[in-house]
């Protein structure tokens, strides 16, 4: 068997701990493993495969990123086409790119990647190439899943960044808006600003209201408490309003979220008059070495997803379902992300300890 692995969306850590897994649990059946540069650019620019052993992928548990690079440009069901006349448009490249897999003898594909990539491996699937997905997200937003790997540490990550925020606010009576990343979902900013003791957490399911907001930090005033730290995910909005995008949609890219966290900054400070500052995480929460969870679910999710092509399963998503990793197939887990549900317990227990949603 020749197995090739291709890692594409945003880059999260632990990839690099599901390669090695793919790879040394293929070399343990005597199977062959590439890698395709770039998403699926390899197979289309002429850069090609990365032949992948046992020396290729000795040391890279606990590095970041990914060693064979990855893109969230490029689908090849909305490749970016220029027209003669300057402008473009998006066509289909998957039965080129499968006509590529089938050149270079490729027996089965491990597709790494969030809802994006995942999708794409689906179309791939249906179109006849052996296809197994393994679920990639900082937002942890892929459905079936119980969790994704790269979502504890970008957490751990932000975490950490507003252990360091208290203490400059509380020594400048400042509010501070931090704005995290999580696209349509609230997982990062749920976690991270209940771990990290926020006042007030705005997240996507649930749409603000900045008076309500407001009171809040009024109310900290009241009893001696000068400042406070508000938590915004990217996706969050108003809810007499909509999500605020730093970049819309051009041929061959996505929308790009982005400014609720200084717009809710203004909005405090208009309000309430207290000095505000709004800081952008941004792709620090991509970066760094994977935590120790996120490097044994990753390893746990390569090893598996190879165990899948063993048993000819194809068409599915290696998931975790605590305590076990199982599979999933494709058609229960595309199109269908994943929300915070308003009645989980970690939403009530936000509620119970005095956190804002601003509703």
């Amino acid at each position: 068997m020749k197995i090739a692995i291709s890692t594409g969306g945003g880059d999260a850590p632990g990839l690099n701990a599901v390669i090695r897994a793919v790879v040394l649990t293929a070399i343990d059946r005597d199977w062959e493993c590439v890698g395709i540069r770039r998403g699926f650019h390899g197979l289309y620019d002429g850069t090609g495969l990365l032949p992948l052993g046992v020396e290729e992928v000795r040391g890279i548990t606990h590095l970041g990123g990914t060693i064979l690079g990855t893109t969230n440009r490029g689908n090849p069901l909305r490749w970016p086409k220029l027209q003669p006349d300057g402008s473009v448009v998006e066509i289909d490249r998957c039965d080129e790119l499968i006509g590529a897999f089938r050149r270079e003898g490729i027996d089965a594909l491990v597709s790494i990647g969030g809802d994006g990539s995942l999708s794409i491996a689906a179309e791939l699937w249906r179109r006849g190439l052996p296809v197994v997905g393994v679920p990639k997200t900082i937002d942890n937003d892929v459905c079936g899943t119980e969790t994704t790997f790269g979502f504890d540490t970008a957490v751990s990550t932000a975490t950490d960044a507003l252990d360091k925020l208290h203490t400059t606010a509380e020594a400048h009576d400042r509010v501070m808006v931090v704005e995290l990343m999580g696209r349509d979902a609230g997982w990062i900013a749920l976690h991270t600003g209940i771990s990290g003791t926020a006042d007030i957490i705005l997240i996507p399911e649930i749409p603000f209201d900045m008076e309500k907001v407001c009171d809040k930090i009024r109310e900290r005033e009241r009893v001696g408490r000068h400042f406070a730290i508000v938590v915004v995910a990217e996706g969050a909005r108003p809810v007499d309003g909509t999500a605020v995008y730093a970049e819309r949609r051009q041929a061959g890219t996505s929308d790009r979220l982005g400014g609720v966290g200084e717009q809710v900054a203004r909005g405090i400070a208009q309000r309430t008059g207290k000095e505000t500052r709004s800081l952008v995480l941004g792709h620090l929460q991509r970066g760094g070495s994977p935590t120790t969870f996120d490097r044994l679910l990753a390893l746990r999710f390569g090893s598996a997803a190879i165990r899948s092509i063993a048993d000819g399963e194809f068409g599915v998503m290696v998931a975790y379902t605590p305590p076990n990793v199982t599979r999933v197939p494709f058609a229960d887990v595309i199109g269908r992300p994943k929300t915070v549900p308003l009645d989980s317990g970690i939403i009530l227990t936000a509620r119970h300890l005095g956190i804002s949603f601003g509703d």
